[in-house]
C-alpha cells in the first residue's frame, strides 16, 4: 500500500529541510541550469557545485534509497519523494548521477556479490567514479545477443579483443560495464557481463561527433584487454539475464523516475515571452495554447506513472516490462517539447551560433537535434514496441513460422 503520508513522513520532510538550508550552497540559488551544465560537464565540477557534490555524497543521498552499507541514504520511496520536492523548492539539482547511479549500480545490487557491491557501490554513489556502457557493436545494435566482443579463459583471467559504439562518455569514464562473449557455440546463453577499467593498456577510444555539434558517443576499442575472473558479475554466461535488468533500470531512468529536485522553465511562460499574451493575459495562440498545454498533460501523466510503477513495484526485484511503456512515452512527449520549444522562438528558434541569437536559442535548436536520438537509444522505439506487444500483451510473435 502506499504511504502518503503521517508523523514520521513529516518528521522526515523537516529534517530534510533542515539539511538542505545548513548544506545547500546559498550561491546555487535556483540556477538550475547552471548546476545541471556542471553535472553534464566532463570536468571535475569546482567551487560550491564540487562542495554541494561533496556534501550529498557524504550524506548517502545522492542514491536516497540505496543501503547505507554501501554509502546510499537508506531512505524508503516515500521518504525519497519528500526529498526530492525539499530539493525543487530551493531550486537544488541532485548532483550525482550518471550510469552509475542509474544502470550499473541498482543491476549489481541485485546480481552482485557482497564483495563487489563493496568495491564499487561507495565510488558511485558518491560520484568518484565515472562509467560507460559496452553494449552495442557495429554489427550487433537492436539484435545485440549477436554481438562478437570476445572474452578468452586465461585460467585466472580473460583477455577481451573487440569493440563497441555509441559508448556514451567513453572519452571520461574511468571504468566500464561489458557484454562479452565467453561460449561461442550459444547466441544469448554465450554472453557474460563483466566490469573493468578503462584507463588500462588495450582500451582506445574514439569520439563521433554528431549533428548536434557535440560528441557525447565513443567507438571503443578492446585490444588484448585483461579483466580479473573476479570481475565478472552474475553467473558466467548469464549475462543476457542480467543485461535485461540493466536496460529497464536504463528505460526506468529515461523516463524521469529518478528525480531529484530543480525545475525547467515553462513552456508557457517562454512562450508569452515570444508569441505574445491576449488581454486575459493568455498565450496569443489559442491553437499553440492547446498543444502547450497536451504537452504539460503528457509530461505530468508519464511523471505519475512512473511514481505509480514504482510504488507496485516495492516488493519486487525491480523494473518490469512496463518500463518500455514509459521509456516510449516519456521520449515522445519531450521530443514534442523540443519541437514546441522551436515552433515558439520562430526564426529566433533556427540559430546554431552568431551574436543574433541567445544562448538559450541556441541550446534549443541543439537539444532538438540531439533529442531525434532518444527514440533510438536504450533500445529504439520498435524494440520497445515489440517488448510491449509479446510481454505486456501477449500477442503472438509473427515473425515465427507456423
Amino acid at each position: 500500500m502506499a504511504d502518503f503520508g503521517g508523523p514520521d513522513l513529516e518528521a522526515f520532510r523537516a529534517e530534510a529541510k533542515e539539511w538542505l538550508e545548513a548544506n545547500f550552497p546559498k550561491s546555487l540559488g535556483k540556477d538550475v541550469a547552471a548546476q545541471t551544465a556542471a553535472i553534464m560537464s566532463p570536468e571535475a565540477p569546482t567551487g560550491d557545485h564540487a562542495l554541494w557534490k561533496e556534501r550529498m555524497g557524504a550524506k548517502g543521498w545522492g542514491v536516497p534509497t540505496w543501503p547505507k552499507a554501501y554509502g546510499g541514504g537508506g531512505l524508503s520511496a516515500a521518504e525519497a519523494r519528500v526529498l526530492a520536492q525539499e530539493m525543487a523548492k530551493i531550486g537544488a539539482v541532485n548532483p550525482i548521477g550518471g550510469m552509475g547511479v542509474g544502470m550499473f549500480g541498482p543491476t549489481l545490487l541485485e546480481y552482485g556479490t557482497e564483495e563487489q557491491k563493496q568495491k564499487y557501490i561507495p565510488d558511485i554513489a558518491t560520484g568518484k567514479v565515472r562509467w560507460c556502457q559496452g553494449f552495442s557493436e557495429p554489427g550487433a545494435g537492436s539484435d545485440l545477443a549477436s554481438l562478437q566482443t570476445k572474452a578468452e579463459d586465461k585460467g585466472d583471467h580473460w583477455i577481451v579483443n573487440g569493440s563497441k559504439i555509441w559508448t556514451s562518455g567513453g572519452q571520461y569514464a574511468d571504468k566500464i560495464f561489458c557484454l562479452v562473449r565467453t561460449d561461442q557455440t550459444r547466441k544469448h546463453e554465450g554472453i557474460s557481463f563483466v566490469v573493468f577499467d578503462m584507463h588500462q593498456p588495450g582500451v582506445e577510444v574514439r569520439p563521433i561527433r554528431l549533428i548536434a555539434g557535440n560528441s557525447p558517443f565513443c567507438e571503443t576499442f578492446f585490444t588484448d584487454v585483461k579483466v580479473p575472473k573476479e570481475n565478472l558479475i552474475g553467473p558466467l554466461n548469464g549475462g543476457w539475464t542480467v543485461a535485461k535488468r540493466l536496460l529497464q533500470h536504463e528505460r526506468s531512468g529515461m523516463n524521469g523516475g529518478r528525480g531529484g529536485g530543480g525545475a525547467t522553465v515553462s513552456l508557457g511562460v517562454l512562450a508569452k515571452k515570444y508569441v505574445g499574451e491576449d488581454e486575459k493575459g493568455r498565450l496569443d495562440d489559442p491553437d499553440l495554447r492547446t498543444r502547450i498545454i497536451l504537452n504539460e498533460i503528457d509530461q505530468r501523466a508519464v511523471a505519475q506513472t512512473v511514481v505509480r510503477a514504482a510504488l507496485e513495484s516495492k516488493g519486487n526485484s525491480g523494473p518490469s516490462a512496463a518500463t518500455s511503456i514509459m521509456k516510449n512515452a516519456f521520449m515522445k512527449a519531450t521530443q514534442d517539447r523540443a519541437e514546441l520549444t522551436l515552433e515558439v522562438m520562430g526564426h529566433q528558434g533556427l540559430g546554431w551560433e552568431g551574436d543574433a541569437f541567445s544562448e538559450e536559442e541556441r541550446t534549443a535548436v541543439r537539444t532538438w537535434l540531439s533529442g531525434k536520438a532518444g527514440s533510438i537509444y536504450g533500445g529504439s522505439n520498435e524494440v520497445q514496441n515489440n517488448i510491449i506487444s509479446k510481454r505486456i500483451l501477449g500477442l503472438p510473435d509473427l515473425t515465427q513460422n507456423h
